[in-house]
């Protein structure tokens, strides 16, 4: 085999093997190939009118590096929320190269 044809063959494998894993994928009800961005529930408790919403956030590159805290706490905290009435989600995703999960609280 020759040197070119060897070089051409480790970066093709190279390539496949970071296709293939550096997708960074996220929760979703509707998963798309090229882009999606979606919202959904999680769970609603209490009655009454939100009257703050609090958001946190966490992100993900090509699902090598993923950082942030999308917990409901740090939503909570976010939105100086003492009492959660609703909890919902929001999930972006473009070209596998990006992806964010956000959770959102809205409460009193």
């Amino acid at each position: 085999m020759t040197k070119m044809l060897r070089i051409f063959l480790m970066l093709t494998f190279a390539a496949v093997l970071l296709v293939s894993y550096g997708c960074a994928t996220v929760a979703t009800p509707l998963p798309a190939l090229l882009y999606s961005d979606v919202q959904g529930p999680i769970d609603a408790e209490g009655s009454g009118t939100a009257t703050k919403t609090g958001e946190a956030c966490a992100t993900s590159i090509l699902g090598i590096v993923a950082s942030g805290d999308a917990s409901i706490d740090a939503a909570k905290q976010a939105g100086g929320i003492d009492e959660v009435l609703s909890v919902d989600y929001r999930s972006t995703s473009v070209l596998g190269l990006y992806a964010s999960f956000c959770t959102i609280v809205r409460g009193r």
